[in-house]
């Protein structure tokens, strides 16, 4: 099979279980809305806040209030794909210690496409809506730069993924790594959401290593401003690198994944 083929074999299965996670959100539409609706209320007090920053002082270090509206647009946006898409992701580490690995071992297929879109989380629906509906309603871009939000906005979600995988499968080496996992992710949350020229000398590396949010929101605001294809495939080219350290971390680990004898049954 050839790697087109493989390609649309795996956007197939994404979008059955997209379906299949959406309906069952259905059954509880009213808990669905509201917690999509909370999530972008959150985000939202946080616009507000930096809108009354910027109103005080207009310019910080070359960064206006478009650019820290667009960077809470990638990273609410990349967050929420990420989490719509592949729930399960951002839970790994405690599927891991709790042996619930067992129950998806007998998908065919590779398994941890099967675990990570096992899931959808009905708040980053809130975080979705919110990062697109601020980048367009506030920022007030052009056709050219909406596209170009909407395939960085993809590639922080690809980001997301990856370092989700990576965080979780910490739980392989160093045993219960759930606070750890959920620590480091929320590290990234936070840094993707702040200005970049906030930070230099040995913090910047670690933005573009250990919690690479340079490629969620830092290049993707260079690759906006400047509409740059060079930016533009060092971010996607970097959102790459985080997913395949992921995968690569988890496959790794999961040679030394102990079962949980745990006997569950899924339709």
């Amino acid at each position: 099979m050839n790697n087109k083929n493989k390609l649309l074999n795996w956007l197939a299965l994404a979008g059955a279980y997209f379906r299949l996670n959406l309906r069952a959100h259905m059954e509880y539409r009213g808990a669905f809305i509201s917690q999509a609706l909370a999530m972008a209320v959150n985000d939202f007090v946080w616009i507000v806040f930096w809108t009354l920053f910027f109103t005080r002082f207009p310019v910080l270090k070359g960064w206006d209030v478009k650019d820290v509206l667009t960077i809470w647009g990638l990273a609410a946006t990349g967050f929420g794909l990420a989490a719509t898409f592949c729930g399960n992701a951002r839970v790994l580490a405690s599927l891991v210690v709790q042996g619930q690995l067992d129950a998806w071992m007998l998908y065919p297929r590779r398994l941890l496409p099967h675990l990570v879109l096992g899931k959808m989380s009905a708040s980053a629906w809130g975080d979705v809506v919110f990062g697109y509906a601020v980048y367009i309603f506030f920022v007030r871009p052009d056709a050219a730069h909406v596209l170009l939000f909407v395939l960085l906005s993809l590639s922080a979600a690809l980001v997301f993924v990856g370092f989700f995988i990576l965080a979780g499968s910490l739980s392989f080496f160093v045993g219960n790594a759930e606070v750890l996992a959920e620590q480091w992710t929320m590290i990234l949350v936070t840094f993707s959401t702040y200005p970049e020229t906030l930070f230099d000398g040995a913090v910047k590396l670690l933005l573009y290593t250990l919690i690479p949010a340079g490629f969620v929101s830092y290049l993707p605001v260079a690759a906006l401003h400047h509409m740059s294809l060079p930016y533009t495939l060092c971010t996607v080219g970097g959102a790459l690198l985080v997913l395949a350290a992921g995968i690569t971390a988890f496959y790794v680990g999961l040679g030394r994944y102990e079962s949980g004898s745990l006997i569950e049954m899924r339709g």
